[in-house]
């Protein structure tokens, strides 16, 4: 789905769009806070840029995110001066919450962003936006990471970068290379679909929506760029990146318990026959399961860790067995649909009695485990208790995880079988 473009489509006629009367097909977002320094140079830097290489209507929209200091009065006479600026004003912060609220509310055929700082060069605008126009693409976002790219910034940005994009790949399976670049564009039409289901409101916005994307089967157009870090950016890098993990955890949640409906988006998109990611049954590749199965097994054996602290004063016995009771049910849904994609009630029992099947023996390693324990050492605080458990629990997991593949493969050959025979 992700298609690398380094420049403009050839056989595109850049002036083909005709736009309605007072309608810019092109509608630039600048979301800032407290960016009184830098907005008014970079606004006029964008406006002069606009109108000497775009060659359709386009409009500046800067999204005040609650500044405190003169960013709005300076953003206000821009737009008083300048033809084709404007201003949106919101009364909270973040980010994702500006985009979102001007994005869902826009009347232009393509919506962008850039952040003020410009580090991106504005030279990759029209190959951002023209796969756009033309139909090719659904969404475009500059990268960072391709080999034709560009970048200047420290080995700390270019570290944590790398990583959390790898961690999107190798958990979210994500295909796009840059996550986080801030700059981006999407035709309004599929924005209008997509962004009542982006929650976040921060910087995780970007991720969250491509992710939802590449879900649905939407085409994304990448765009190579040249990028100079911003050593003055007021952004937390540490704090991000905390906050970047949290949401893909929610996100997944989200997805593995069917909160975000993927194949009625498909649908409404016009997407439900396009190759794209499996979202009914058939498995993914061995890589891609083992990482997600890990990452649901961390989640269930905190969950399980804290469940038997909290239920620890009925007995190690009683606390291991609902603390592993409890956990097989959520840890067997979210295998089912994160894992191994399988969705709808189908076999859905008979998925859960396996898991339960598999929670037994879990719970036999365990309570063996601990049975062990207290005949060689009576005496072993809570906290060895917790080790001896959480060591065993990963041993049951790996067969949980094998038994697991087993069953939902067969689930998604029957599938393969049924769609062959209609």
């Amino acid at each position: 789905m992700t298609e690398l473009l380094s420049s403009v489509d050839a056989g595109v006629d850049p002036r083909a769009a005709i736009p309605e009367p007072d309608r810019p097909v092109v509608d630039v977002v600048m979301p800032v806070y407290n960016e009184e320094a830098d907005l008014e140079t970079s606004v006029r830097r964008l406006h002069r840029h606009l109108a000497d290489h775009v060659p359709y209507p386009s409009r500046i929209t800067v999204a005040d995110n609650a500044s405190t200091d003169q960013t709005l009065a300076i953003a206000n006479r821009l737009a008083a001066e300048l033809d084709g600026v404007r201003v949106v004003h919101l009364e909270l912060k973040g980010r994702g919450r500006a985009l979102n609220q001007v994005w869902s509310e826009d009347d232009a055929e393509v919506v962008a962003y850039c952040d003020v700082d410009l580090s991106t060069d504005l030279n990759a605008l029209m190959p951002l936006i023209a796969p756009l126009i033309s139909g090719h693409s659904d969404i475009a976002i500059g990268t960072r990471l391709s080999h034709s790219s560009r970048v200047v910034r420290g080995a700390k940005r270019e570290f944590i970068s790398r990583s959390y994009n790898l961690i999107l790949r190798t958990a979210m399976r994500a295909r796009f290379s840059d996550a986080q670049c801030g700059f981006k564009a999407m035709r309004t039409d599929v924005a209008s679909t997509l962004l009542p289901y982006v929650e976040d409101t921060g910087w995780f916005f970007d991720t969250e929506l491509l992710v939802l994307a590449e879900r649905v089967g939407l085409r994304i157009a990448e765009v190579p760029v040249d990028w100079i870090d911003d050593p003055d950016s007021s952004v937390d890098i540490v704090a991000t990146a905390v906050a970047d993990l949290r949401g893909c955890v929610r996100v997944a949640w989200a997805l593995a318990t069917g909160r975000i409906p993927v194949a009625e988006l498909r649908r409404t998109l016009g997407r439900e026959r396009l190759p794209g990611p499996a979202i009914e049954g058939v498995p993914y590749g061995m890589v891609g399961q083992l990482a997600r199965f890990c990452a649901v097994g961390i989640a269930s054996t905190l969950a399980f860790a804290l469940l038997f602290l909290l239920l620890r004063p009925l007995g190690a016995q009683a606390a291991n067995f609902l603390a592993l009771a409890i956990t097989a049910v959520l840890n067997t849904a979210a295998n089912r649909r994160f894992t191994f994609g399988v969705r709808g009630a189908a076999d859905r029992a008979r998925h859960h009695l396996f898991g339960w099947g598999v929670f037994l023996f879990g719970w036999l390693v365990t309570a063996g485990s601990l049975f062990a324990l207290h005949r060689w050492s009576p005496d072993a605080s809570h906290a060895v208790e917790l080790t001896v458990l959480v060591v065993s629990n990963l041993v049951a997991t790996a067969t949980r995880f094998v038994g697991l593949r087993w069953i939902f493969r067969r689930r998604g050959a029957d599938l393969t079988t049924e769609r062959s025979a209609a």
